[in-house]
C-alpha cells in the first residue's frame, strides 16, 4: 500500500466533465479539471458550446443519474426555474405516424436552458474542495505508453507546455476529442468508428411566452419523416425558465432553415408538417436573434471493441458518442456515463485497480448503446446520411420500430414502453417482449387524431383559436 496522494485529471469543463469530476472525487485525493476556455460565472454562455443556444432536455433516465451523483440537484434546478414536465402528458407531438395522444405520466423531463443547467451543476461540483479547475489550458497529448497512461500534456494559453501526472485521465472534451490521435501516438490501433450525418441544420430563437402560457405549457414537437425520400423539416417549442420559450427549427439537406430573422416564422408556418409552432409564436415576443448550428452528425467511437486498451485512460460523453441534438439524449447519456464511471470505481476498488479503465470503457459503451441506436435508427434514412445507405439491420429494426410507433399513437401501453426506452430508463430489449410484438402487429387501438391535442385552456392561454 502507498500513502502517495492520488490525482485524477478530467479534460473538459463541460457537463460531462463536471459530472466525471464529481464521480471521481470520492476516489482521488485531488481532481483537476483542465478547461480550454474560461468558465462563466452563473448561467451565461460558455465558449465552445454552440449547441447551448438550441433546445435541450434532461430525460428522466439522465435526471436519475444526475440525482445519484449530486443528491438534491433536481430540487435545485426547479428552484432555479427549471420545469419538470410529465411524459407524455405534457407533450404535443406530431410523429411521422400522426399525432400522439397525451397519456398519463410514465416518465418526465427536466426543461431549462443549457446555461442554467450547466451553471447549477458546476456550482455544486466545484463546491467540493477536492476538485479544482485549470482554465485557459489545452490538452495536447497523453503521457505514457500503449500499456498505461501516466498523465496528460497541457499547454496553458499564457505558459509553456508541461505534463500533469495522473492516476487516471478522463477525456470529456466532446465532439472535438483528439483521443484517437493521442492513442495512435502511444502506438495503439485506430478504434472502430461510425458516423451517420443527416445533414440537419438548427436555427433557434428565444421568445417570451404569452403571459397566460408561462406556466405549465406543454412541449410542442413537430417531427419530420426521415423515410419520406426528401428533406426533413421539424421544430420544437420548449418551455424554459423565466416564462420563456426556446424554439428550434431544423431541416436536413435541401431543407435547411436560415439565420434570417424574417424567415423564422415563415419557415415555421410553411415548411413544417403543421403550422402549430408558427401559430403559437404569433402571440409571443422575440427576445433574441436566430442562432444557427450545422454540427449535428451522430458519431461513435467503439473503444470498448479495441483489442487492447491502456490503463488509466477513459473517454466518455460526446468524446465517445456524439448524437444529433434533436433527440435530446446528449446530457442524459453524459450523466449516465459519469455514473457508470463511479459505479465501476466502486466495484473494482478505486483508482489503480488492474484493468479498471478497460472495465469503465466497456460500461460506457453499454451506457450509450440505446441512445445511439435510437438516433441512427432515424437519421440513417435521410438522403446522404451515409455513403452506403442503411444496412439490412437498420432496415429491419426500423420497420419494426415504425410499427410500434404507429401503434403508440393509439395504444397507451405501447406508448409507455416506447417512453421507457426514449427516456433512457430501460434498454431497447423491452420493445421485443411478446406483448410488444403482438401490439406492433395489431396497430393503434384508438382512432387517429386529426388535430393537435392542445386543451382548450392551453389554446386560450397561447392565443390560438
Amino acid at each position: 500500500m502507498s500513502d502517495r496522494p492520488t490525482t485524477a485529471v478530467v479534460l473538459g469543463g463541460s457537463l460531462a466533465g463536471m459530472l466525471a469530476a464529481r464521480a471521481l472525487a470520492s476516489f482521488a485525493d485531488r481532481v483537476v479539471v483542465i478547461e480550454r476556455d474560461t468558465l462563466p460565472e452563473g448561467p451565461r454562455p460558455r465558449r465552445g458550446l454552440p449547441q447551448a443556444r438550441h433546445v435541450h432536455q434532461l430525460w428522466s433516465g439522465g435526471a436519475r443519474a444526475l440525482e445519484e451523483l449530486l443528491p438534491g440537484m433536481t430540487a435545485l434546478l426547479r428552484a432555479a426555474g427549471a420545469h419538470r414536465l410529465p411524459v407524455t402528458t405534457d407533450i404535443v407531438c406530431l410523429s411521422p405516424h400522426g399525432w400522439y395522444r397525451r397519456w398519463a405520466e410514465s416518465h418526465h423531463m427536466i426543461l431549462c436552458s443549457r446555461d442554467l443547467l450547466d451553471a447549477t451543476v458546476r456550482a455544486q461540483v466545484l463546491a467540493d474542495e477536492r476538485i479544482e479547475v485549470v482554465e485557459r489550458a489545452e490538452a495536447v497529448g497523453l503521457a505514457g505508453t500503449d500499456a498505461a497512461v501516466t498523465g496528460v500534456r497541457i499547454h496553458p494559453h499564457d505558459g509553456d507546455e508541461h505534463t500533469v501526472a495522473a492516476d487516471l485521465v478522463v477525456d470529456a472534451t466532446g465532439r472535438g476529442s483528439c483521443a484517437p490521435r493521442w492513442l495512435a501516438g502511444l502506438g495503439l490501433p485506430a478504434p472502430e468508428r461510425r458516423e451517420v450525418n443527416s445533414g440537419i441544420t438548427y436555427a433557434s430563437r428565444l421568445y417570451r411566452a404569452p403571459e397566460q402560457a408561462r406556466d405549465g405549457f406543454p412541449v410542442v414537437n413537430l417531427q419530420p419523416d426521415p423515410q419520406a425520400g426528401e428533406a426533413g423539416r421539424g421544430g420544437v417549442l420548449l418551455p424554459v425558465e423565466n416564462g420563456q420559450w426556446l424554439v428550434t427549427l431544423y431541416g436536413s439537406r435541401g431543407g435547411e432553415p436560415t439565420a434570417d430573422t424574417d424567415d423564422f416564422l415563415r419557415y415555421a408556418g410553411q415548411e413544417l408538417r403543421h403550422p402549430l409552432i408558427a401559430e403559437l409564436l404569433a402571440g409571443a415576443e422575440a427576445l433574441s436573434e436566430v442562432t444557427v448550428t450545422r454540427t449535428t452528425a451522430n458519431r461513435r467511437y467503439f473503444y470498448e471493441r479495441m483489442p487492447v486498451w491502456p490503463e488509466n485512460f477513459v473517454a466518455l460523453g460526446d468524446a465517445v458518442c456524439a448524437l444529433n441534438p434533436v433527440y435530446g439524449h446528449g446530457m442524459s447519456v453524459s450523466a449516465q456515463s459519469a455514473l457508470a464511471l463511479r459505479n465501476v470505481l466502486r466495484r473494482r476498488g478505486g483508482l489503480g485497480a488492474a484493468g479498471l479503465a478497460r472495465h469503465v470503457q466497456k460500461e460506457v459503451g453499454r451506457t450509450v448503446r440505446t441512445a445511439w441506436d435510437l438516433a441512427i435508427g432515424m437519421d440513417v434514412f435521410y438522403p446522404g446520411a451515409t455513403e452506403s445507405g442503411p444496412t439490412l439491420r437498420d432496415r429491419v429494426l426500423s420497420a419494426y420500430v415504425n410499427r410500434l410507433l404507429h401503434a403508440a399513437t393509439g395504444n397507451g401501453r405501447v406508448a409507455r414502453r416506447v417512453t421507457d426506452v426514449t427516456s433512457l430508463e430501460r434498454g431497447p430489449e423491452t420493445l421485443l417482449a411478446p406483448g410488444m410484438l403482438v401490439a406492433a402487429a395489431v396497430g393503434p387501438l384508438k382512432p387517429r387524431l386529426v388535430a393537435p391535442p392542445l386543451t382548450p385552456e392551453e389554446r386560450k392561454a397561447a392565443g390560438v383559436l
